[in-house]
């Protein structure tokens, strides 16, 4: 059979509970809905669906939504996101699920990808899903979830977290960021960047949660790393250490160091291999480069040193990376 005639785009289901956040609401719908192959069809199918049969669903803004589908659709779906919603009820107050709502949960299939947005987290650790799992949530949240849900390994750090069939995704606007990485998993890095620029937002944002938590005592921010961070990425195949960073600042190594983990969350070296992961997927997705090309052109100066990072940060190696993202491509 040709493959124009197999083509099924990925269902993903979002599940509307009372309560939830319209914009949260919206960015499955606007991500998803936008990512298109290279003829023009849409990858994803996006539906909306409640825990009671189609009908009104309140939100926290003075209006309710209609969703056009009940918990039956969860069957069909290969993902399911869950976003936050402010009448969580039992779930959130005593981490257990209603019954409506642990009945629609079983409908969802075996193998389902289950994804939330902020203290839609709550709902997956109600169900048992994050159990023995690494998890994030909305950093002002993440001290309560983890006295609720012990068995998680709660990390208030990071934007998402990618635990292959479950995702979590720290607060609001940081399911953007999820749901750009999981276009990216599933079809390539050229995708997730055009679907970036149609909705007019960075295809990856750096750094963690940590840039946004409130200190009672912050330093005045007298200069900033971004001049810094623009001029490695202009230099990504060249050597760069940590001094030339400061360098580009005029700071001592100590004080570039601790403010650039002020405005991104992370460290300078941390931050640099992933610019060069990064830049290491478009290459492999885009051009013929052999594997010791691709390693220069991304910084990582050895074919060796590439895949051990990519292993790491994708659990591929560039080769099966690129048979992948390839293959996509092409098909």
């Amino acid at each position: 059979m040709a493959a124009s005639e197999t083509f099924r785009p990925h269902r993903v289901a979002v599940l509307a509970l009372d309560g939830l956040l319209p914009f949260e609401l919206g960015i499955p719908h606007r991500f998803f809905g936008r990512a298109r192959d290279e003829r023009g069809r849409p990858l994803y199918e996006v539906f909306t669906c409640s825990v009671r049969p189609p009908g009104e669903v309140e939100t926290d803004a003075d209006f309710s939504i209609h969703a056009p589908y009940g918990p039956e659709a969860l069957a069909r779906a290969d993902t399911v996101v869950v976003p936050a919603s402010y009448e969580l009820g039992p779930v959130y107050e005593e981490g257990r699920l209603t019954e409506e709502l642990a009945a629609a949960l079983a409908l969802i299939r075996p193998g389902t990808r289950l994804a939330s947005i902020c203290t839609g987290a709550y709902v997956l650790a109600a169900a048992g899903r994050l159990d023995g799992r690494p998890a994030t949530t909305h950093w002002s949240d993440a001290d309560r979830f983890q006295r609720m849900f012990p068995r998680i390994k709660v990390d208030a750090d990071v934007l998402f977290i990618d635990d292959g069939d479950v995702l979590t995704s720290a607060g609001v606007a940081a399911g953007i960021d999820l749901c750009l990485h999981m276009i990216r998993r599933d079809f390539g890095t050229a995708v997730a960047n055009d679907v970036a620029r149609r909705t007019v937002v960075p295809p990856y944002r750096d750094g963690g949660q940590a840039q946004y938590i409130e200190r009672p005592l912050p330093e005045p921010q007298l200069a900033t790393t971004a001049a810094a961070r623009a001029w490695a990425l202009r230099r990504l195949h060249e050597p760069i250490q940590l001094r030339d960073l400061a360098g580009q600042e005029a700071m001592s190594v100590r004080t570039f160091t601790r403010r650039f983990r002020e405005e991104v969350g992370i460290s300078p070296g941390q931050w640099l291999t992933r610019q060069r992961v990064e830049r290491a997927r478009q290459l492999l997705e885009t051009t013929d480069l052999s594997m010791d090309q691709v390693a220069q052109e991304a910084g990582f100066g050895t074919a060796q040193s590439m895949r051990q990072h990519l292993q790491q940060a994708l659990g591929v190696t560039p080769t099966a990376y690129r048979r992948t993202f390839r293959t996509l491509a092409s098909r």
